[in-house]
């Protein structure tokens, strides 16, 4: 289908005689062609910042290893879902804040092993802290020895395939938060 062509003496964006309102040299909505549709939002602001996808990943492993050591300290039990949960938040706030950069789901893969690792053993020192006269702190910064022990001993073949989990969710967190 092809418009027909004004003739010399008329300007193109005038009404055509055909009685076709849109055959004019105009969109619908009044804007003239070539002129951006209103409609039409702006593209989305590039998001590659690796550094602040690393530093965001650091802080969220550090908050997130915390509460995972606050919830095995409370419940007095292993909770793995939670570490998935870990996982999962380090890749996403990784990948949303820093971009596509591919050393992010890696990073965050093991910046997530990190804090479901030192969440396990804060929640061992938190036990641990109920039963003898000693505080968390001592324990996890003067006798960090003993309580890897514990924890070496109290882990099972379930605490690493979670381990695996919460780094396979960090991973495809931050693939998906990048997207």
């Amino acid at each position: 289908m092809s418009q027909p062509v004004p003739p010399p003496n008329q300007p193109y964006d005038a009404q055509p005689q055909g009685g076709n309102p849109f055959a004019g040299g105009q969109q619908p909505g009044g804007a003239p062609f070539g002129a951006p549709a209103p409609f039409i939002p702006p593209a989305p602001p590039a998001r590659d910042n690796v550094g602040l996808g690393v530093a965001a990943a650091v802080v969220v492993a550090v908050i997130a290893a915390a509460i995972y050591g606050a919830i095995i300290g409370a419940t007095k039990h292993e909770v793995g879902y939670a570490a998935v949960g870990v996982g999962f938040v380090v890749g996403f706030a990784s990948g949303k804040l820093g971009g596509r950069n591919p050393v992010l789901p890696v990073l965050s893969a093991v910046l997530s092993l990190v804090a479901v690792y030192f969440g396990q053993l804060l929640g061992e020192a938190m036990l641990a802290a109920k039963d003898f006269p000693v505080t968390v702190s001592e324990l996890f910064f003067d006798h960090f020895g003993l309580l890897n022990e514990a924890w070496k001993a109290d882990s099972d073949f379930l605490t690493y395939v979670f381990f695996a989990i919460a780094a396979i969710a960090a991973f495809s967190g931050a693939k998906k938060a990048a997207e």
